[in-house]
């Protein structure tokens, strides 16, 4: 038992909940990861982009790996923003705002999009269109990118973030050692209620990610049955 062990009997205790809350990170990490990928193969089939797909890189640390999903995530927003900006240009005004009326009928919506998309490809199924208007008008997935986006800011910039998230796979003393190195009892009582915090928000905020992704990719998977 480590001399600040003895000092500080909680500490053990203290140390164990870290590693767990940090395995849930990575867990939680990993789905947002396979969700964004999801996205990205609808945007990239359908919408013509060219979003290369991400994955976790064992041998980066966790903000690098944060910094990852957000930069797909800025893609993503900017590819839809530029949906928008090709609506707005090639549309009358009426339509363009029918396309954000929630009184305006989907299939409506779906029409309109189709007539824009087919000036810009040549032709565009209506499998295309839906998830434009899906996307253009889900308040839900473009709240929950920019949270995120936040969240994961914060967590990179946390004092786990430059943690390598392959430490799990490691003995515990070389985890405790990798997270924490000589942090005593204040610090580590610190460092576990701010992790807890953060991981709290960002689990909230994943879920609520993860659901506005599978509404657009099921809805899609619908269409092409």
């Amino acid at each position: 038992m480590a001399l600040s062990d003895l000092l500080y009997p909680d500490n053990p205790k203290r140390k164990k909940e870290l590693i767990q809350l940090h395995q849930e990170l990575l867990y939680c990490m990993s789905t947002n990861f396979h969700a964004t990928n999801e996205l990205v193969g609808v945007l990239n089939e359908h919408l013509g982009c060219t979003i290369t797909p991400i994955e976790m890189r064992e041998s980066s640390t966790v903000k690098e790996n944060c910094e990852i999903i957000i930069q797909v995530m800025s893609e993503i927003q900017h590819q839809v923003q530029k949906i928008d900006n090709d609506m707005k240009e090639k549309l009358e005004p009426v339509l363009y705002q029918k396309l954000y009326d929630i009184k305006e009928p989907e299939l409506e919506k779906i029409a309109i999009a189709q007539r824009v998309f087919s000036i810009i490809f040549g032709e565009a199924t209506s499998t295309a269109a839906m998830v434009a208007i899906k996307l253009l008008g889900s308040s839900h997935l473009t709240l929950s990118v920019s949270k995120l986006i936040g969240l994961l800011a914060q967590i990179g910039a946390s004092v786990l973030g430059g943690v390598s998230i392959t430490i799990i796979g490691l003995g515990l003393e070389m985890i405790l050692h990798a997270i924490l190195g000589a942090m005593e009892r204040s610090q580590l009582l610190t460092a576990v209620k701010s992790y807890e915090k953060h991981l709290a928000e960002f689990k909230a905020a994943s879920e609520k990610y993860q659901h506005a992704i599978h509404e657009v990719t099921s809805l899609v998977r619908q269409q092409v049955q």
